[in-house]
């Protein structure tokens, strides 16, 4: 399997995990990532991440948050040599509850990079600051965000 197929099926994987409502095995995607949240707070590590994840994600009784992550358009660049890689997608949230039709709730970028270890693809960083479109987040999130991302 090539080094772009594998980087992406890592950005489908996190997608399906978070759907899911698998935020341990989401958060264990980035063990040993640096994340870039908003307003430029940065997290190291799974366990950060699952804590913020936790705080902010509404799991529905049916244990997911009722979302489905569509990431598109990725543009992978490999460095074979050194090991590493970037890659630029974007992404839409849709959500249908019992309160809420379906709808895109939100759009935006990922700006991640990886590093191949023990001849696996690992994340490395992500930037979850590029939120571009806002909708109705009210199901979907515990804590306010701005009707309009920067």
């Amino acid at each position: 399997m090539s080094p772009e197929t594998q980087i992406t099926n890592l950005l489908y994987r996190y997608a399906e995990l978070m759907d899911a409502g698998e935020l341990e095995n989401v958060a264990a995607l980035f063990d040993h990532a640096e994340v870039t949240l908003g307003g430029g707070r940065v997290v190291h590590g799974a366990a950060p991440l699952l804590e913020q994840w936790r705080a902010f994600v509404r799991i529905h009784p049916c244990g997911t948050p009722r979302t489905k992550h569509v990431i598109t358009n990725a543009i992978v660049e490999v460095d074979d040599i050194a090991g590493t890689a970037s890659c630029r997608s974007t992404y839409t949230v849709f959500q249908q509850t019992g309160a809420l039709p379906l709808q895109a709730i939100c759009a935006g970028r990922y700006h991640d990079t990886f590093v191949r270890a023990d001849g696996a693809w690992r994340f490395a960083t992500r930037d979850y600051s590029l939120l571009d479109m806002v909708g109705n987040l009210s199901q979907h999130l515990l804590l306010p965000v701005p009707a309009q991302a920067n």
